[in-house]
């Protein structure tokens, strides 16, 4: 029995990395499932497992060691089901668009109330900052803006051009970091040019949709060339928020819970209550509009209990 570091899920092929620093092809034992968890994955990148290699040079993957945190999100298909995007991880990088493609701020608010759950530290990533207009440049910063006060590191950078590098090596160095966005938002783009000689497949935009294509099919650690590794996933198309409790929900919206302490009633939603601090917060811009309305369709996606794929 040896331990390893899964770095790469294929689906079917989890490939680890050994202590002894050996990469053995492994699969999933027959009856192997994780306790108390609902998942399309049982076992994700970054996980650190106990496997049992072969004679064939291949291994079976018997335990996995506890995890100190992972990124999940509701399974598209199967909405009973989680989908474990990443496990122990240092930090995401959560790349978005203003434009090319939009990155709707419900999505947004959905990732950073999962990353909060689970005690992740997230860096707002704006790409692509050289092809947007002047009107669109204004309205990153104003975004930018308002992410910072909430708490949240932001960068605007271009990864295309990528002056940004020196302070984005910085940010990574010695760190295990995923990341994140939807389709066409520039990960692979970003990656490639981060680690030399990498070449990730990338595409173009479709115009006729404003959205990306999927060009990564599975989820791999990199080892950066200055130290630590980057998690590439898949491009997310919606995020739907997993097994969260209406009354949690309030607290992964750092400055949503910040003024529900002075509201009148301790079990208050925020919705409808006399006396409710929050509310009275949106309308003197304290919280903004786009955060209250992202915390409102998390509590609606618990009523309906169902995935809402335009997030």
């Amino acid at each position: 029995m040896k331990n390893g570091l899964v770095i790469k899920n294929t689906g079917s092929w989890y490939t680890v990395l050994t202590d002894e620093g050996t990469v053995i092809d492994s699969k999933i034992k027959g009856n192997f499932r994780l306790k108390d968890i609902r998942s399309t994955n049982p076992v994700a990148v970054g996980d650190r497992v106990v496997i049992t290699p072969n004679k064939e040079g291949m291994a079976f993957i018997s335990e996995i060691l506890d995890r100190r945190n992972y990124i999940v999100r509701k399974s598209p298909n199967l909405s009973k089901q989680s989908h474990i995007i990443a496990a122990n991880v240092d930090q995401v990088f959560l790349i978005v668009t203003v434009n090319y493609p939009e990155t709707s701020t419900t999505f947004i608010d959905r990732f950073l109330a999962s990353a909060e759950a689970y005690r992740v530290p997230v860096v707002i990533v704006f790409n692509k900052t050289d092809i947007l207009s002047e009107e669109e440049k204004h309205y990153q910063k104003m975004m930018a803006e308002l992410y910072k006060t909430i708490g949240y590191e932001c960068m605007e950078i271009s990864a295309y051009m990528f002056a940004e590098r020196p302070s984005v090596e910085n940010l990574l160095k010695d760190k295990i970091t995923l990341f994140s966005g939807n389709s066409g938002v520039g990960k692979s783009t970003l990656l490639n040019q981060l680690i030399p000689g990498l070449k990730l497949k990338t595409a173009e935009i479709s115009e006729a949709h404003n959205t990306g294509m999927h060009t990564t099919t599975f989820s791999e650690m990199l080892h950066l060339p200055f130290g630590g590794w980057a998690i590439d996933t898949p491009g997310i198309k919606g995020f739907g928020t997993f097994d969260m409790e209406p009354e949690e929900i309030c607290g992964y919206f750092k400055e949503i819970f910040y003024f529900s302490k002075d509201c009148r009633f301790n079990n208050c939603t925020h919705t409808h209550e006399p006396g409710c601090a929050v509310r009275k917060a949106v309308e003197e811009c304290y919280i903004s509009r786009s955060r209250y309305n992202s915390y409102l369709s998390m509590l609606e996606d618990k009523d309906e209990g169902k995935y809402r794929e335009a997030f």
